[in-house]
């Protein structure tokens, strides 16, 4: 059992400077106050630490064995000290994210890349999961923040708003000829649709989106990322549901074609939450900073 910490270290300075007063120099307080400490820690161990030389105090036999525990605990905490320091100056630690395919790959990738140049030697750690699992995760501790698409309602999590993105309809040549002018709904329905499975935050919005609008969409083909869909709709597979902002270069390119809706999906946001009252370490708010200013 610890005794009392300040008289540990009251030995350990007197231990290492072999007098009394060297060792009141070092911790500023007066030389009474060092013999005080050292008599009560002799008196709670039950042996005497130190005898007096014409040079100053050497440590007992039993003073010896305290003082190789004693002194590789102050370095622990030396090490420790300097472990946060480094921590805080981003020269050490880690920060865990979670985040869905979709936006690891056309939104989260470029920061990554970013923040590793800044500051290599922190270790990155991304878990691939729906915002819902992210969400999990975060509940459970097993990630500092999320990527995730909003809406989202939780009182108990912190959410920063940071990019808008749009959800659109897209197809290959096969149905080229509905990208002509907007469409209905109720048209759109006729042709064989493509969407993301169900669990993500995106399918659960879309769904939302056309049962406000009277409208049941059973797709024909349902897949797990971005990619995928695009690739099925080029494919002249159907009509897939994607994000617009991520596809900007197959569009100018025309290796796929908006169909436009005569009521367009409403925009939405994707957003990074973290958990409130669970302080955020430094390299977490770094990389929130990162991305919220750019």
């Amino acid at each position: 059992m610890v005794l009392n910490m300040e008289w540990y270290r009251v030995f350990y300075f007197t231990a290492k400077t072999g007098s009394l007063t060297k060792a009141a120099e070092e911790l500023f307080i007066t030389q009474p106050a060092v013999t005080h400490s050292i008599k009560q820690l002799e008196s709670k161990i039950g042996g005497q630490l130190f005898f007096r030389t014409s040079k100053g105090v050497k440590l007992t036999s039993e003073g010896e064995v305290l003082y190789k525990y004693i002194e590789q605990a102050y370095n622990f905490i030396q090490t420790g000290e300097r472990k946060i320091a480094e921590m805080q100056q981003l020269m050490d630690g880690e920060i865990k994210i979670g985040a869905g395919d979709t936006l690891i790959k056309h939104y989260l990738l470029p920061y990554l890349k970013e923040f590793n140049e800044s500051y290599p030697d922190i270790h990155i750690q991304v878990t691939n999961r729906t915002t819902p699992e992210t969400i999990e995760l975060l509940r459970k501790g097993n990630i500092d923040l999320g990527i995730v698409n909003l809406p989202i309602e939780d009182k108990n999590l912190n959410i920063i708003e940071t990019l808008h993105i749009e959800d659109c309809f897209i197809t290959g040549n096969k149905y080229k000829h509905l990208a002509e002018k907007p469409i209905s709904l109720e048209t759109l329905i006729n042709y064989p649709v493509i969407l993301l499975e169900k669990g993500s935050n995106t399918r659960k919005y879309i769904d939302s989106f056309t049962k406000e609008n009277g409208i049941m969409i059973y797709p024909e083909i349902e897949l797990g990322s971005l990619d995928l869909l695009v690739d099925f709709s080029k494919s002249g597979l159907g009509i897939a549901c994607v994000i617009r902002n991520f596809i900007c270069n197959e569009l100018a390119n025309s290796r796929v074609f908006e169909i436009k809706l005569e009521k367009p999906i409403p925009p939405r946001k994707v957003g990074i939450v973290s958990l409130k009252n669970v302080p955020l370490s430094t390299t977490a708010k770094r990389f929130i900073d990162l991305i919220s200013y750019n």
